[in-house]
């Protein structure tokens, strides 16, 4: 266990703790309900717009794996969180990934402490990615290579981010091409409009048949607050959840 503050055992934590446990509840009877094997699903807390005390009070309530979208923010974040950071295993550490869209030129920064990026939808993105990878590693700022999972577009609406899945082989041999990267697999957004099981089921065909052409991108990162059940019943590996979990963002993002 971490050495964290006392002053973080307060009311805050007693909701994280309250909302956390009960989003747990649902995950785990989920995958029971999926006929699956318990933690076949990993929970990714999303902690975008919260400040570093809501990370640190999340590490005391036993959550190891956090999703960030925006930088510098999450930048800022990680370093102030790992700072403190003192666990009596040095191998229990927290990994954070960019679950956000990435730009070309905050890439670099991305890459020193992002485990894995899931939205990459771009050749751009990729060569962008690419290089900062390969720079983080030769400046050990990181030991493995950064992980990439591919956005789908399901509905092919532009607004929303993503490649269609006729595109998704191009982008994944760039991918597979650039030695700092890791293809770990697809992430999916549902689209707004439409039943979530249609939706999640059709996710699960693309990762299905992408499978088939990348066996190691064994990643379907699909699912958030609203939708996680119909997402595990897919068979999605991991599943993004910040409002059920976090609440309202706040205001003022710290």
């Amino acid at each position: 266990m971490g050495d964290m503050s006392d002053s973080l055992d307060d009311a805050r934590t007693a909701e994280l703790s309250e909302r956390l446990e009960a989003v747990r509840g649902r995950l785990d009877a989920a995958i029971a309900a999926a006929g699956r094997p318990a933690g076949s699903c990993a929970l990714l807390v999303v902690t975008k717009y919260f400040p570093a005390d809501d990370v640190r009070r999340l590490l005391n309530l036993g959550v190891r794996s956090f999703g960030e979208s925006r930088e510098p923010e999450a930048g800022r974040k990680v370093a102030a969180v790992l700072a403190d950071w003192a666990p009596e295993d040095s191998t229990d550490v927290p990994v954070f990934d960019m679950i956000g869209t990435v730009q070309s030129k905050k890439a670099r920064s991305v890459a020193r402490w992002a485990r894995a990026v899931h939205s990459v939808d771009r050749p751009k993105v990729v060569d962008a990615l690419g290089r900062a990878a390969r720079a983080a590693l030769d400046e050990g700022e990181r030991t493995e290579r950064l992980g990439v999972l591919l956005q789908v577009s399901l509905d092919g609406d532009p607004q929303r981010g993503g490649v269609v899945e006729a595109d998704l082989p191009a982008l994944a041999e760039q991918v597979s091409a650039e030695d700092a990267l890791q293809l770990r697999g697809l992430m999916v957004i549902a689209p707004l409009t439409g039943e979530r099981t249609h939706w999640m089921d059709e996710s699960a065909r693309v990762h299905n048949a992408f499978r088939d052409q990348y066996a190691d991108a064994v990643e379907l990162s699909a699912g958030m607050s609203g939708d996680m059940e119909e997402a595990v019943a897919a068979g999605s590996t991991c599943v993004r959840v910040g409002t059920a979990i976090m609440g309202d963002r706040p205001l003022l993002s710290q």
